[in-house]
């Protein structure tokens, strides 16, 4: 028994032996790495924000390193024109997706525009987004929403400047003229700042909409060291969890409304609950409710929009508002820094890099105020 259970125990260690020698003659030359650590690899290094810490690595390792997020190779790309090549020539290899708490649950298990794998289902999504959604002819369509949104933006500003300089918080008002513009164009409504018809629904949006930005930059070791998410010791999926299903009854809430109306409007879940007669098979009530998401989704030399086929479909809609915006803003005010010190552009912690003092100027409005608010303002 006894030489039994010996030989049991050497021949396993003989095939441990002859795999991890096999694989480290097939593995493929890797670039660059620092020391890692078994089950946790890098994750030990990684220090917020998370750009800085890529950053230092790259003084030392190269433009192109790798590093592991537990078992998860990931490979450091920072040299612009290794960037171009892995978005363009060789986008096809890159075009997939990483798994995550936030794509299987809020991306209706992997399923939108955004989170979906490379394939048949993400072509046919990315066709409909092209076309349906943010072709020319339907963003000139909502060209009205963007001038009255910004329009909204500029009286908000003037009221305490037409004397003179006053000081204003430009964070929260860009993030209001941003979704008040999105959702006019999903739903029609506003629901941020004034002249909100629907308190308690912008309320829920509200909330949600905050939820959701504070759990895409959460860090979750559980994605990357498989043994975590059986612990879960923050609750971060059963919170993942909830927010999902709220932001699912809420938007259901918007298709419904639309539907029992019974009349076609000038909305984009108007024109997918019209599109959706014609083909139900395409347009399901899911696939609305993903696209949604994806305008609603904040799509922030970087490479802002990204690049290749994966690149986001919404960047003609930013660059019109963008420039919309910045034209009114230069042309309509005088500004100045709230001191003489320079801008703080310290990085805050969220998905798109926000900045951690939410930036304040001065300003003052110019005699050509009055005129543009009593014209239209002319789109880019």
């Amino acid at each position: 028994m006894t030489l039994l259970l010996y030989t049991s125990i050497s021949l396993l260690i003989l095939l441990l032996a002859f795999k991890l020698f096999h694989q480290t003659r097939t593995r493929p030359k890797l670039p660059p790495s620092p020391p890692s650590l078994p089950i946790l690899g890098h994750l030990h290094l990684i220090k917020k924000p998370i750009h800085r810490t890529f950053h230092r690595l790259s003084q030392k390792y190269g433009k192109v390193f790798s590093i592991k997020f537990g078992s998860q190779l990931v490979v450091i790309v920072s040299s612009p024109s290794a960037v171009e090549e892995c978005f363009t020539k060789n986008d096809v290899i890159l075009a997939n997706r990483p798994r995550s708490l936030i794509g299987k649950h809020l991306a209706y298990n992997f399923t939108t525009l955004i989170a979906s794998p490379y394939g048949d289902h993400w072509r046919n999504l990315r066709r409909i987004s092209a076309l349906e959604i943010f072709s020319n002819n339907r963003l000139n369509m909502f060209l009205g929403i963007r001038r009255d949104e910004v329009k909204h933006l500029l009286w908000k500003l003037s009221r305490n400047s037409c004397q003179g300089f006053a000081k204003v918080e430009l964070k929260s008002m860009f993030s209001e003229l941003t979704f008040n513009i999105i959702m006019r164009m999903v739903a029609g409504k506003r629901y941020y700042g004034e002249d909100v018809k629907y308190e308690e629904e912008a309320r829920k949006f509200r909330g949600l909409v905050k939820e959701i930005v504070a759990l895409g930059g959460v860090s979750n070791p559980g994605e990357f060291v498989p043994v975590l998410r059986w612990i879960d010791r923050g609750g971060l999926e059963k919170k993942v969890m909830g927010v999902s299903k709220r932001m699912d009854t809420f938007l259901q809430g918007l298709i419904d409304e639309k539907r029992s109306k019974d009349e076609e409007g000038n909305t984009m879940i108007d024109h997918m609950l019209s599109l959706q007669k014609s083909q139900p098979e395409y347009y399901t009530d899911q696939i609305i409710k993903g696209l949604i998401l994806l305008v609603k989704s904040d799509a922030h030399k970087l490479i802002p929009f990204g690049l290749g086929r994966r690149a986001c479909p919404g960047a003609g809609l930013a660059q019109r508002t963008m420039s919309l915006t910045l034209g009114s803003l230069i042309q309509c005010f005088e500004w100045e820094r709230v001191t003489k010190e320079e801008v703080d552009m310290a990085e805050g912690i969220a998905v798109v890099m926000p900045k951690a003092v939410p930036l304040e100027a001065m300003c003052k409005a110019r005699p050509i105020m009055h005129k543009v608010l009593s014209e239209s303002l002319h789109d880019v």
